[in-house]
């Protein structure tokens, strides 16, 4: 077990006995709907409510006050709300009163699990920046991180290290609580398996079905292809509550659904009966995927049976905007508002449609590398 993961034990230990146990399981149905008529499906968020807030009103689901407006709209954000960006909470408390507003209208949110998630759960904060521990702080921080420093010292007395005692000095003070900043604790406990937004994020899935599309994080390697979606998502979800599950599971593995890279890096040609043996699976026609983000707009891949649409929505990223939209079984881009037909190519309708998104963007679209690839491709063919 890394050492991360040791040092999130021993957190979570003495911020509240109970919060590794007793936590009642998600009850997971099938995650597949059909008969819906629109989706929209926005990609990773890094931590930038404004970005997040522009895309979903661009696609309609949203409207100026930010409540829904999708009406019988299934709006799915594929993971990776926290982390690289100061607004998470924001985020994450937008989409918990979205949830409750489609369900009114007759729509649905579905939040999926994605990696940085899971990593805000079982204590891997390596991505977490000052301003998502300011979202927590309170009058109460200082005296909470007082009370944990004493508890701190306690433990390491209870359980002396083999490296021996610290020097218990200022400076000891001081580095630990440049690590441990003001909000750092209520974060934790908030992101602990039965914090408001642990528990929240367990009740969530790892992939959905909706209609003849799957919608994830990362992909599904070779080593999940046999896997149905229930069996994934109810093991990311008790590896999520019980961290000894963690070693050897789901949710770190490379191959699976929170971290799997291949859809979107791996020769198209190597993976394709791998996807065409996922699809067939599923009983899908695509697999809808974030993680791994594009040069900025959504990307085909697979002639069109592997969709990328992380495409750099944050600030961190470069602060593009489109996401996906499928209405009535036909996927098109929404890029930065208006409606792109995708490519059915890697050629010249790809490039038909890299330079339409290109002339939306701001000046030096970042587009502009992949156009020229595809250009002097296609010259070279001539």
């Amino acid at each position: 077990m890394s050492n991360v993961i040791q040092r999130s034990f021993l957190l979570l230990g003495f911020l509240s006995g109970a919060l590794c146990g007793g936590a009642a399981g998600a009850d997971f149905r099938d995650a597949s709907y059909q008969g819906v008529e629109r989706v929209v499906a926005v990609g990773d968020a890094h931590g930038d409510y404004a970005q997040f807030a522009t895309v979903l009103r661009s696609a309609g689901v949203v409207g100026k006050d930010e409540k829904w407006t999708g009406g019988k709209t299934h709006l799915v954000q594929t993971g990776d709300i926290p982390d690289r960006g100061p607004d998470s909470r924001k985020i994450f408390d937008f989409l918990r009163n979205l949830e409750k507003q489609a369900k009114d209208a007759g729509g649905a949110v579905h939040a999926l699990i994605g990696n940085h998630e899971a990593m805000n759960v079982y204590g891997d904060l390596r991505y977490v920046v000052p301003g998502e521990y300011a979202a927590f702080r309170d009058s109460n921080s200082e005296r909470v991180r007082d009370l944990y420093y004493e508890r701190f010292i306690e433990n390491l007395k209870n359980a002396p290290p083999l490296e021996g005692f610290p020097k218990f000095d200022a400076q000891h003070r001081k580095q630990w609580d440049a690590e441990r900043p003001p909000g750092f604790f209520e974060h934790r406990m908030a992101f602990a398996p039965d914090g408001v937004y642990g528990k929240w994020i367990r009740g969530h899935n790892a992939i959905v079905k909706i209609g003849d599309s799957i919608f994830l994080h990362g992909g599904i390697g070779p080593k999940y292809a046999d896997k149905s979606i229930r069996e994934i998502n109810e093991a990311v979800a008790r590896e999520l509550e019980d961290f000894s599950k963690l070693e050897g599971g789901v949710a770190r593995d490379e191959q699976g659904p929170l971290w799997y890279r291949g859809l979107a890096s791996e020769d198209e040609k190597a993976l394709d009966a791998h996807v065409q043996k996922v699809l067939g699976a599923h009983g899908v026609k695509r697999i809808v995927i974030g993680h791994t983000p594009t040069r900025g707009a959504v990307t085909a891949r697979f002639n069109g049976r592997v969709l990328l649409i992380d495409v750099g929505l944050s600030k961190y990223y470069g602060a593009r905007s489109a996401c996906l939209i499928i209405e009535n079984g036909k996927p098109f881009a929404l890029h930065r508002g208006k409606r792109i037909e995708l490519p059915s190519d890697t050629g010249a309708d790809r490039l038909r449609y890299l330079r339409e998104a290109a002339t939306l963007d701001p000046p030096r679209s970042p587009l502009m590398k992949e156009i020229a690839e595809v250009e002097a491709a296609l010259a070279g063919k001539r």
